[in-house]
């Protein structure tokens, strides 16, 4: 069993408050993403959990047992960095067994855990080549195996795919799930990518300038995000957020100044509510973005198949469902939306 209780807790480098009144509760088992822009306070906070960054307020309770005081190696956590972190002298066999060695476990059940180790993530092949031989996904799988070995309560990963290429971060990022699958394990996950979010994440924390902005399921975020950012930040592309007049002729929403609608729900055609002028079209394959120009001078994107042929200054008519629309107060507030059967179904699913 594995579960955290994050309380209160408040971090400041001098006179600098990175991280205020954090409260979030992790379930055993659970794999959870810190997800937002640089800056943000996920890495710091993974940090205070590992122990890596003394914090100045509040509490961290592991399965009850209060932890602030412990040191990074009494905490029974076990943290993959970005940077691999491997001993270059050492062999990948060495680099898994040298934790375990420190702290005296037998030979035989050191090389029993190495062995399933590399099992688990396809590095029997590997064992007696040095990091420097290895590749960038290699590497990064001996950096969670030695983690694997150490069999701790929760595995803390801060950004580990992020010096990967695009196609060895997805094949990785596959590869953690599986893993986290037959581990059962609770996992904690910082990452500034939200696909990396939306598909591993069993719940999302999304941080915004050392606060929690939203905690929720990935589907939760998506159709319900609770504010302004969290709106802008997760979906991809990016949701269109304009002041709520320019859509006027679309839809309105009471007490509304903000309206949100994502690329993916806008409609082109001959005709529609609004007319739009096509100044950019993106042909992505499956997929073209279409960037518009509203006749009151606002900007869109609109996500259309990528078969549909769209020209640059072409007029076009644009539909905006209100089933899709996000209205958002003078607070940045979310306001309460009504939604689809499909979306409530869907998020029944997940």
């Amino acid at each position: 069993m594995a579960q955290l209780s994050i309380q209160g807790l408040c971090k400041r480098f001098g006179p600098v408050e990175v991280l205020r009144d954090v409260n979030l509760e992790i379930a055993d088992r659970e794999f959870v993403c810190f997800l937002g822009p640089s800056g943000c306070g996920k890495s710091t906070l993974l940090r205070c959990i590992a122990g890596l960054e003394e914090v100045q307020g509040g509490e961290l309770r592991l399965d009850g047992r209060r932890i602030n005081e412990l040191p990074p190696a009494e905490r029974d956590l076990a943290m993959v960095f970005q940077s691999y972190a491997l001993y270059p002298h050492m062999s990948v066999r060495k680099n898994l067994a040298f934790g375990l060695s420190l702290r005296g476990r037998p030979k035989g059940e050191i090389e029993a855990r190495i062995l399933e180790a590399a099992r688990m993530l396809q590095l029997e092949d590997l064992l007696e080549r040095k990091p420097r031989q290895l590749s960038g996904g290699q590497r990064q799988r001996v950096a969670i195996g030695r983690a694997i070995v150490r069999q701790p309560r929760i595995f803390l990963f801060d950004e580990p795919l992020s010096n990967l290429d695009a196609a060895l971060r997805e094949n990785t990022r596959m590869e953690l799930a599986r893993l986290h699958q037959k581990l059962q394990a609770t996992m904690i996950y910082v990452t500034h990518d939200q696909v990396e979010a939306m598909t591993l994440a069993d719940k999302v924390v999304v941080l915004n300038q050392g606060r929690i902005a939203q905690v929720g399921r990935p589907l939760e975020l998506y159709h319900a995000p609770a504010d302004l950012f969290v709106a802008g930040f997760i979906g991809s592309p990016r949701m269109n957020l304009l002041p709520a007049q320019a859509l006027a002729g679309a839809a309105a929403r009471a007490g509304a100044t903000t309206l949100g609608i994502r690329p993916e729900h806008l409609r082109l055609g001959d005709a529609g509510a609004l007319r739009a002028e096509v100044l950019m079209v993106e042909r992505l394959g499956a997929q073209s973005l279409v960037h518009l120009r509203l006749g009151n001078g606002h900007a869109l994107t609109a996500a259309v198949d990528g078969a549909r042929m769209v020209h640059k200054g072409e007029h076009v008519g644009v539909d905006v469902p209100a089933e899709h629309l996000h209205a958002f107060g003078a607070d940045g507030l979310a306001l309460p939306r009504v939604l689809s059967e499909a979306v409530q179904d869907a998020l029944a699913m997940a």
